[in-house]
């Protein structure tokens, strides 16, 4: 068969990474940021760390994780901006339908990456790379010209993030099944999703020190470093095999943490902050229609120790049963602590229960009655929050007083609703 007769090579699915995300949609938003290196910080303070960095401070080392100080030594010239999490969620949602009006979104990944299973007429290759730059010079025009992705086309979606990575910004790699390994031999063990600090070690100790060991060891042995049925799939995907379908997984527990600014880490102060988490994973949780059953808080000082206290209770949604618990709790946790200086604070509210589940009659307790009043009036102060603005009307502190420092965070592979930016 003459060559030019030949069918096209083949892929089954686009993986679209955004380049910089949230310091690109901060240069996109303040058109003086264009073209510096810009790291989003969570507090203007030199001992944060960036959350993003810009492609411009990247070129200095400057990454996600990189110490401030650390980073303006390096580039004296850097930009701080404050993280805005709200802008960062519309953003995502406008790249979603920006990359719909191509073709549907089959998976979203996280924040800033998302995945499309190619159809029959998509899988040959140069309808997908066309399809790949129609959705590239889509968001430029229409979401934002600092607004830029990287796109992988392979045979799986493991594949295609492993793709997306290999050329940044504004990359377009191709990863055929029929050419692996090919390029997959220019990585690292580290540049793989999946094979991280803890990781690597036990691939080490089984003898794979290379992607070349790595591409050429068997089922079995990638089975033995990771302990089981994960080392199975991890080899599926590294030769191309199908991705498994995805399962909605249901919520189990609602909870925020805070990386405090120095101002906020006595422990008052810290104490504050944890209330402000918990009244915004209460309000989360009723709006998810579920009460908990366990409360749960764990703080970490600035001399590394970690404390941690929980109670269990009888399913409950309302604020002001759930602010008592804490406050014990937080007596429990702080003598923990020596009532130290507080780095971090987490909330988590556990055991979730469906609000339409009947709830039981305390004999010896105020009854179901005065439960019930109390989850209607945490309702209505999360109508008006939602109306007027957040912490319009708080429960046991002053709103000014956290209103800074505890917003909604992006847990990356999380993408809180908008709602959650009057909670």
């Amino acid at each position: 068969m003459p060559a030019d007769s030949l069918p096209a090579p083949t892929v089954d699915w686009l993986f679209l990474d955004l380049n910089s995300f949230f310091a690109s949609v901060e240069q996109q938003l303040d058109e003086s940021l264009r073209g510096k290196p810009v790291a989003v910080v969570p507090v203007m303070s030199d001992s944060t760390c960036a959350i993003a960095a810009s492609p411009q401070a990247k070129k200095f080392g400057i990454k996600t994780g990189t110490n401030i100080g650390e980073a303006r030594r390096r580039c004296p010239e850097l930009v701080l901006v404050p993280a805005r999490h709200d802008h960062y969620v519309d953003f995502h949602h406008r790249v979603i339908k920006e990359v719909e009006r191509h073709f549907p979104v089959q998976s979203i990944c996280s924040i800033d990456e998302m995945a499309c299973k190619l159809d029959g007429p998509r899988r040959p290759l140069p309808a997908a790379i066309d399809l790949a730059q129609r959705i590239k010079r889509g968001l430029r025009e229409r979401v934002g010209e600092c607004i830029t992705c990287s796109i992988g086309l392979a045979p799986n979606r493991f594949l295609g993030k492993v793709a997306s990575d290999m050329v940044k910004p504004d990359g377009l790699v191709v990863l055929l099944k029929e050419e692996l390994p090919g390029r997959l031999m220019e990585l690292e063990l580290r540049d793989l999703p999946g094979i991280g600090r803890k990781m690597e070690p036990r691939l080490n100790a089984c003898g794979i020190l290379t992607m070349r060991d790595l591409w050429e060891g068997g089922r079995e042995d990638l089975h033995r470093a990771w302990g089981g049925v994960c080392g199975d799939r991890f080899w599926h995907a590294l030769h191309g095999g199908p991705s498994e379908d995805e399962q909605p997984v249901q919520s189990k527990s609602v909870g925020h943490s805070q990386v405090l600014a120095p101002e906020m880490r006595i422990p008052p102060q810290a104490g504050v902050v944890a209330r402000r988490l918990l009244l915004k994973a209460a309000s989360r949780m009723r709006r998810l229609k579920y009460r908990a059953t366990h409360l749960h808080i764990s703080v970490r000082t600035e001399e590394g120790p970690k404390a941690e206290a929980q109670a269990k209770f009888e399913a409950v949604s309302d604020s002001i049963a759930l602010i008592r618990t804490l406050t014990k709790l937080w007596q429990n946790v702080m003598r923990q602590a020596r009532w130290g200086r507080v780095k971090k604070v987490a909330v988590t509210l556990h055991g979730l229960e469906s609000e339409s589940q009947p709830q039981q009659l305390d004999l010896f307790g105020e009854g179901v009655a005065a439960r019930e009043q109390r989850e209607v009036l945490s309702r209505t102060l999360d109508e008006i929050n939602q109306k007027r603005g957040r912490d319009s009307v708080v429960i046991g502190f002053t709103p000014d007083s956290t209103r800074r420092s505890s917003g909604p965070k992006i847990a990356f592979t999380r993408i809180p609703d908008l709602a959650e930016f009057q909670e």
